[in-house]
């Protein structure tokens, strides 16, 4: 009896131990199976404020400013203003135009900037910042949209239990288990969701991220009216060079009658030597101008080419002419109220500092609870058509306790951030406010000037109508006439650029006031 009672506890133990190693097995088949499937998702860690740049201000975009300096005057001449338009960075350049554009040979104020607006490199560097920052907008939203995705697996294995680290021996007699299990077949095709709920710091990070790409896209306006500043100055410059050239041609003319009437004269012994050199010398000096200013212009065609993506050549003709115009009546406080109302990067600046905030709030963010929700759906089996529909939905809620000072560094850095970004908002309405009070002030003074200008031409060449009869009629010598002249001739360069200084007067306050394109015919009198 005692005996049978042992041999049955035996049998039960086997037993309970062939089941144990079954287990055992199994579970290394399943452990097997949910690796073809993939390891458990691993908790994310928490969204991060994203941070800015300290300045706004981007200093690749270059810059384009027209300045009237003061020079100092000579007894003959009246002007003491000499206006220049200076062009830094991207803007002296452009890619070509004319592949897509077709030229003429001949450019006019209108199709200059047209090209400037469209090929100047300015504007295709701002084009591409654009781009960039709609690109880090769409990126910056793709953390509050639903994240899906989709698997396809099918994979044969067979696996060595032994090589496992399973050492199994059977405790039925006449009994064994295989140490190799397989060939086996596991196929998954599975989708899964991933949706965060709430996410406080990812939603600031998307509105920044809204504003700097809204900014981007107002410098990118303000831009365009530095082309048309860099374009219409360089324009205007080119106009008044050749105004300069066909004014020294006059005078060389002028200067060569004068030295052929004195060679006649004392060909027949009527007038001194010293008085043929004295003309001759006058129209040496006549001629030497003309070259120089000859050189001036071919430079300045070749910076206006520059500009407008045409051939960098001075073998074409500019078919514009901007006579001088009294300025629009526009008072200096509805300038300044339309500055602030238009200006683009007056504009941008505001929306960097929106930006700056944005990404406070996302930084403080950052301490706040986020829930997010992961599900995914599929089926799994040994074969397509032997497989079952599976689905796991788990839900998490992330409560941060502690982050090693990350957060607090995050809003420092937004904080200063948002401070630099604030000083260079207020620094920009004063410098608009600046660029509005000097645009007036040189519209004055080139007003003035052309006025003067315009006067003393007069008096210069009825001062030099009445040298030239006098010598003639062998009164005088020819010392009065060549002085004569040379005011002539002064004068005449004045005229021209107080012009030209009131009509980049009028183009800087165009610009000053915003959306320059649309000013540029009420300014300027275009037709």
């Amino acid at each position: 009896m005692v005996a049978t009672m042992r041999r049955s506890i035996a049998i039960i133990f086997n037993i309970a131990g062939t089941f144990f190693m079954l287990s055992t097995v199994c579970s290394v088949l399943v452990t097997n199976g949910f690796a073809q499937v993939g390891p458990p998702r691993s908790q994310q860690p928490g969204s991060q404020a994203n941070p800015l740049p300290l300045s706004g201000r981007t200093a690749q975009n270059g810059s384009v400013t027209a300045t009237q300096t003061p020079v100092p005057g000579t007894t003959t001449s009246v002007n003491t203003i000499n206006p220049t338009v200076q062009i830094q960075g991207p803007y002296s350049g452009s890619i070509p135009s004319t592949a897509r554009l077709p030229f003429s040979g001949r450019l006019s104020l209108r199709e200059a900037i047209q090209r400037g607006l469209e090929y100047n490199l300015g504007a295709v560097g701002l084009t591409q910042l654009v781009r960039q920052t709609r690109g880090q907008e769409k990126s910056a939203r793709g953390a509050l949209m639903p994240n899906i995705s989709a698997s396809l697996n099918e994979t044969v294995e067979q696996l060595n239990l032994t090589a496992s680290g399973l050492r199994i021996s059977s405790p039925i007699p006449g009994f064994s288990l295989p140490s190799i299990v397989g060939p086996f077949n596991v196929f998954d095709a599975r989708a899964s969701l991933s949706q965060s709920v709430v996410d406080l710091t990812a939603w600031h990070n998307y509105r920044s991220a809204s504003e700097t790409a809204r900014a981007g896209e107002r410098l990118a306006d303000d831009a365009r009216d530095l082309i048309v500043l860099a374009v219409g100055g360089s324009y205007l410059q080119v106009i008044a060079a050749k105004a300069r050239v066909e004014s020294a041609q006059a005078q060389v003319e002028t200067a060569n009658a004068l030295y052929q009437q004195a060679a006649q004269q004392r060909a027949v012994g009527v007038l001194a030597q010293v008085d043929v050199n004295r003309s001759q010398v006058q129209l040496l000096t006549q001629q030497q101008r003309l070259l120089s200013l000859q050189n001036d212009l071919a430079k300045q065609k070749i910076s206006l080419a520059r500009l407008t993506g045409v051939p960098v050549s001075d073998l074409y003709d500019i078919s514009d002419d901007v006579p001088f115009s009294p300025a629009p009546p526009l008072t200096l406080e509805e300038a300044l109220k339309q500055a602030f109302e238009h200006r683009s990067d007056l504009k941008a600046a505001q929306a960097q500092v929106r930006a700056a905030n944005q990404s406070i709030s996302a930084a403080r963010a950052e301490r706040l609870p986020s829930f997010s929700i992961n599900a995914d759906y599929g089926a799994i089996g040994t074969t397509p058509f032997q497989s079952h529909g599976t689905f796991a939905v788990a839900a998490t809620i992330r409560i941060p306790i502690w982050t090693g000072g990350r957060t607090e560094g995050n809003i420092l850095q937004a904080e200063a951030a948002l401070t630099q970004r604030q000083a260079e908002f207020e620094d920009l309405k004063g410098r608009i406010e600046g660029e509005i009070r000097n645009a007036y002030l040189d519209l004055q003074a080139a007003a003035g000037q052309v006025d003067i200008a315009t006067k003393n031409i007069q008096v210069s060449r009825q001062n030099l109508d009445l040298t030239r009869q006098r010598f003639d009629a062998g009164v005088s010598d020819n010392v009065d006439v060549v002085q004569s002249q040379e005011a002539v001739s002064t004068a005449r360069l004045d005229y021209i650029n107080s012009v030209f200084a009131h009509n980049l007067a009028k183009l800087s306050l165009a610009r000053a006031l915003g959306r320059a394109n649309e000013n540029l015919t009420m300014f300027l009198k275009l037709q």
